[in-house]
């Protein structure tokens, strides 16, 4: 294999996933452990057929031969006495050793039938004893007692040449048996030693793969999510730029990648809103400090404007007085519409001075009981609810931390409207509600008047816009602004309930205790003294 060659098997083996490697490892495993067993029952078994072979058949047939050699010789010993004494008793050890004899041929060629060398000695055998027997025995044993002596001395030199080559077949027989079972047993030994090394092998073998697959799992698996998960808790914790380093198999380098990605859009998108927020911050400190300055410009305007307007209404007034039916009837007219000019500015500078004031003079939190502010605004305004003929009910109102001017100017607008804004030749009905939600109270106040359409629900809240023309209501339009202001001061919020047709609902919120205001523009000596001389 050349140089250019590794670098695309390397890529290769690198693109495989998870499920790969483990398919690939299982596999493997698997082979090895089928391949470790197969080996193992192969010696198991080779194991047990020597076994068998040796105490089933080598032991066994050894055996049985010594027993054949005891039988042929208790037919010598017989035959050997019954010729020599002629007493037919002798004759039974012959007799006895025929029927063993016979026994023991038939168990050694069971014992013997699949080993063709031995089933050779055992023939060798055979035929010795067969000639023996058919020579000397058989001629002997037949023999009447009287004539049996001068037989067996007649065949003695032949007897003794043919027993000879019956114990020399024994002899043989016996050797080769004594060997097949040393050669046996030196081949039981030999695979139990075979045995041993292998399975000891196998032991190892097991442990080593298992070590292999552990430290596969490792390195491929946990060692990579640990370091993936270890990398996301760093990320978790705070540290947005900290990288994700990819490793292991292909499909975990993806999840990593994915993360990273992830992780890089988070950061992207940290930053753009980190920025929005900064842009956000300095717009409202912007637009806080411009409505400061707008404030305080409508505070000084509509302060500075008191003194000259003061004059303008006094010298009309003179004018009106002194001069008035001494002209003529335009005259009048003009001097009519001066004074009334002049009053209305001053209503409206002395409104726009009171909505300037909400958050600047008036910001004192202290524990208020709404009900003695509501019985305060009712006494203040007992005479337009007397004229109108209005009947005013409340539930129970809670004490929270407030401003308690704020609050008696804010009753004093919402039911001022109320009564205000009746239904022609209809006495008006005003009820005020509360309820707690969560952590804040929700009030409403009710009425049966004309009523506000949703199309303006929004529109009454700004201030100086006005719905009616004067001559059908007075006003400066300042009031619902006023209170809007002083209910968003107070960290609530203000509506026009477009669900109720029967009337006006105006449903606002207030928190038993306001939120932290933000630093307010310090009122100044010629405030004060003008709140004083309001005062």
């Amino acid at each position: 294999m050349t140089g250019d060659e590794r670098p695309p098997r390397l890529r290769g083996l690198s693109a495989w996933t998870t499920r790969r490697w483990l398919r690939v490892g299982v596999s493997v495993s698997l082979a090895v452990l089928a391949l470790l067993g197969a080996t193992g029952a192969w010696v198991l078994s080779r194991t047990e057929t020597i076994s068998e072979d040796l105490v089933d058949v080598r032991s066994p047939a050894l055996i049985t031969a010594i027993r054949l050699e005891s039988a042929v010789l208790n037919q010598e010993t017989g035959i050997r006495g019954y010729g020599i004494t002629g007493a037919p008793e002798f004759t039974a050890p012959y007799r006895q050793g025929l029927a063993e004899q016979r026994a023991d041929l038939e168990r050694l060629a069971d014992l013997l039938a699949d080993d063709p060398d031995s089933r050779a000695g055992l023939e060798a055998v055979r035929k010795a004893v067969e000639r023996w027997q058919e020579r000397v025995a058989r001629p002997i044993a037949e023999a009447p007692p009287d004539a049996v002596s001068a037989l067996a001395a007649e065949r003695a030199a032949e007897g003794k040449t043919t027993f000879d080559e019956v114990r020399a077949a024994l002899n043989d027989q016996q050797q080769r048996l004594r060997a097949d079972q040393a050669q046996a047993r030196d081949d039981l030994m030999s695979m139990l030693t075979v045995r041993n090394w292998v399975f000891s092998t196998i032991g190892v073998l097991i442990l080593a793969l298992a070590a292999l697959i552990f430290e596969g799992l490792r390195r491929g698996i946990t060692r990579p999510l640990d370091q993936l998960g270890s990398d996301a808790r760093t990320i978790a914790g705070g540290d947005f730029d900290h990288p994700i380093d990819p490793s292991g198999p292909a499909d975990l380098r993806r999840l990593s990648g994915e993360i990273d990605s992830m992780r890089r859009r988070l950061v992207r998108e940290l930053a753009f809103k980190e920025e929005a927020r900064s842009r956000l911050d300095a717009q409202a400190a912007d637009l806080q400090r411009s409505n400061a300055e707008l404030e305080q410009f409508a505070y000084v305007a509509s302060h500075d404007l008191q003194e000259p307007l003061r004059k303008v209404s006094s010298f009309t007034q003179l004018l009106q007085r002194r001069y008035g039916g001494q002209l003529d009837s335009r005259a009048d007219q003009y001097i009519d519409f001066a004074v009334d000019g002049a009053n209305r500015m001053q209503v409206l500078i002395n409104d726009l001075l009171d909505f300037s004031r909400v958050g600047r003079l008036h910001n004192t939190h202290e524990s208020v009981d709404l009900e003695k502010v509501l019985e305060r605004t009712l006494s203040t305004l007992s005479v337009g609810i007397e004229e109108a003929g209005a009947t005013i009910t409340h539930d129970p109102l809670p004490t929270l931390t407030a401003d308690p001017t704020q609050m008696g100017m804010l009753w004093q607008n919402l039911i001022g409207n109320a009564v205000k804004f009746r239904r022609p030749g209809e006495a008006p009905e005003v009820h005020v509600a509360a309820r707690q939600e969560g952590g804040l109270w929700r009030f409403t106040v009710t009425d049966n008047g004309i009523g506000i359409d949703p199309e303006y629900a929004d529109k009454v809240f700004v201030i100086f816009q006005r719905l009616h023309t004067k001559d059908a209501y007075s006003g400066s339009g300042i009031g619902l602004a006023m209170c809007k202001k002083i209910v968003e001061f107070h960290g609530g919020t203000i509506a026009v309930d477009t669900s109720y047709h029967d009337g006006a609902r105006i449903s606002f919120t207030l928190a038993p205790e306001p939120p932290e205001a933000a630093d307010a523009p310090i009122a100044t000596d010629t405030d004060r003294s003008e709140e004083e001389r309001a005062r």
